[in-house]
């Protein structure tokens, strides 16, 4: 296939593809499905090998969110049964986070509702990095807090904060549509923010919400241009109780398309498989390992995940490996230019990079997570671009009830 030769191409070069060969990507048809894995696999293992690094979310504060973002189960007015919490207190949330770092994950998110922190939020995070790096040595640690203000982001980079996440979400275009209280530019200038402060910067996108293919190639061209370290794609969930409940469009075929599409724009980038892999991949999970070089252990923010030992065994099954704490998950080229205090260029050899070895959001709300042909016999083929709605499986989408602010121990 000459559109697979040449992305393959481009991404060994870090070369960004043209919008057209992104939105030829989503409409290839699935009997062309695992070769376009197979031709972004080329790309994945090119700059990160066969490593996956492993991400905890810890929900320091939970629901009663002011804004009004359509997919999120913690939004103003969400009728959603989710876990409502203040505040954790610094040694819950550590103790939170150890549990994670048990179970293999490098890195530590800790994520908040609301629209951004006040001065006093910010305070009571640093002291919540603070207790996580003591105690867990190593361990980097991602904030997604929302919406920041002038000073905010060097002050969670003095307390040892590694990265700020803030995701896109959806196109510039679409924005509107799904969220009112706050605007595309708003959450551009945030991710700025980061990225001045020295930050490493993770931005990303949900797909499912009922969006076109022009809208998913927009926000993930616009990531491009931001530059993030991190690129985590959402699945959506449709909560019960929330504007988006029946949008259910996607199938794991058109997931994994998505996928490779976002690596094919986004080459040396360490892209997440985030919220909603469970609900919509589902047994077509181990095949975007070959995509994504990076995932969440356990459960999100107020959805269940897989059981962290099946994370595991899905890694090791499919002939990859935890990325370790002493690994750089960055290729080099964009290891450098972070750790100079700049985000990553893109005008180095693509020689540089065939391993070295790293991030998750929203609103405050964020889903940084939280959101194939039947072998023997014959399967009903959507055009490409559409999907078959009684592919759901809503009975996959379960309320966390454990871990974080709760007395239950977590799924780690």
């Amino acid at each position: 296939m000459d559109l697979l030769n040449t992305l393959v191409d481009k991404g060994l070069r870090r070369e960004l593809p043209t919008r057209e060969e992104a939105l030829a990507v989503l409409a290839t048809s699935d009997d062309d499905l695992l070769d376009v894995v197979a031709a972004a696999g080329k790309v994945r293992r090119q700059w990160f090998g066969r490593r996956v690094k492993l991400n905890y979310l810890v929900n320091l504060k939970s629901g009663l969110c002011p804004e009004d973002c359509s997919y999120c189960s913690q939004r103003l007015g969400s009728k959603a049964g989710i876990l409502k919490y203040t505040w954790l207190k610094p040694d819950e949330a550590s103790k939170a986070a150890a549990a994670g770092v048990a179970g293999g994950a490098k890195r530590v998110c800790l994520v908040a509702s609301g629209r951004g922190p006040t001065d006093r939020d910010v305070d009571r995070v640093t002291k919540t990095i603070e207790a996580i790096k003591e105690q867990n040595e190593g361990v980097e640690v991602c904030a997604c807090l929302g919406l920041l203000s002038d000073g905010q982001a060097d002050r969670l980079r003095s307390a040892g904060a590694d990265a700020y996440n803030h995701n896109l979400n959806t196109s510039e275009e679409t924005y509107g549509a799904i969220t009112t209280t706050h605007t595309y530019a708003d959450r551009v200038e945030t991710v700025q923010q980061a990225q001045a402060a020295g930050l490493s910067a993770c931005s990303g996108l949900i797909a499912g919400m009922g969006e076109s293919d022009k809208d998913l190639v927009d926000v993930v061209f616009a990531l491009r241009d931001l530059d993030p370290d991190s690129v985590p794609v959402n699945f959506l969930i449709p909560f019960e109780g929330t504007p988006l409940a029946k949008e259910w469009n996607l199938t794991p075929q058109r997931c994994l398309r998505i996928l490779a599409m976002v690596r094919f724009v986004c080459p040396d980038v360490e892209v997440r498989l985030a919220g909603g892999r469970e609900v919509h991949l589902r047994s077509m999970q181990p095949l975007a390992l070959h995509l994504v070089n990076s995932i969440f252990l356990g459960d999100y923010l107020t959805s269940e995940g897989q059981a962290g030992q099946a994370d595991l065994d899905m890694i090791g099954d499919a002939g990859f490996e935890v990325e370790g704490q002493s690994t750089t998950t960055l290729p080099r080229h964009r290891a450098d230019a972070l750790s100079g205090g700049g985000c990553g260029s893109h005008d180095a050899s693509a020689s540089e990079g065939a391993g070295c070895g790293s991030h998750s959001g929203g609103g405050g709300c964020g889903p940084c997570g939280g959101h194939a042909a039947v072998a023997g016999g014959e399967e009903s083929v959507p055009a490409p671009g559409t999907e078959t709605v009684g592919a759901a499986r809503t009975d996959l989408v379960a309320v966390r009830r454990r871990g974080a602010g709760t007395d239950l121990a977590p799924n780690a």
